[in-house]
């Protein structure tokens, strides 16, 4: 079994070759526009305008906490939006993360993921705006992609890469 590799720099100039997705966590309210969706947006406008109008016809389709959606951005490389949020601001409810979400969007996606052969770029997610923790999401990460032999690379901007 292989392990989260960590990397400094940015999830959405992957550093692998082959199929590759780059996973993010959504809100579950339609907004966009703050965190890590805005390197997305700078890059592609099909993972935000597929998100929102995912959003928009919520009665009719799957969007929900854990539902995931993947997004073609070029001829080998995807976008998930994963619903992991809940709202966008901490208050009386809690953080916005919701784990169980995240937990649910990781094992979907990894039924994607085999079905393309692809590796899994992110940045941390669920650890910034959605105020969750970072020993929280690993084991996430592990149990429903790693386990699976799926390739993981975490990406931050931090200094010790990490």
């Amino acid at each position: 079994m292989s392990e989260i590799s960590y990397v400094r720099g940015d999830a959405t100039v992957p550093s692998a070759k082959g199929t590759t997705v780059i996973a993010h966590v959504c809100n579950d309210i339609g907004g966009w526009g703050k965190g890590s969706v805005r390197a997305l947006s700078a890059r592609w406008p099909e993972p935000e305008a597929t998100y929102r109008a995912w959003h928009r016809d919520r009665a009719h389709n799957d969007f929900a906490l854990g539902a995931v959606q993947l997004v073609q951005v070029g001829p080998h490389l995807w976008v998930a939006n994963m619903i992991g949020q809940h709202g966008l601001r901490t208050g009386s409810g809690g953080v916005p993360v919701r784990y169980e979400a995240i937990d649910t969007a990781l094992g979907r996606l990894a039924g994607h993921v085999h079905g393309l052969g692809a590796s899994v770029h992110m940045p941390r997610i669920g650890c910034g705006l959605a105020g969750g923790i970072r020993s929280r999401v690993e084991p996430l990460l592990t149990e429903r992609l790693v386990k699976r032999h799926i390739a993981v690379t975490v990406y931050d901007r931090g200094e010790d890469g990490r």
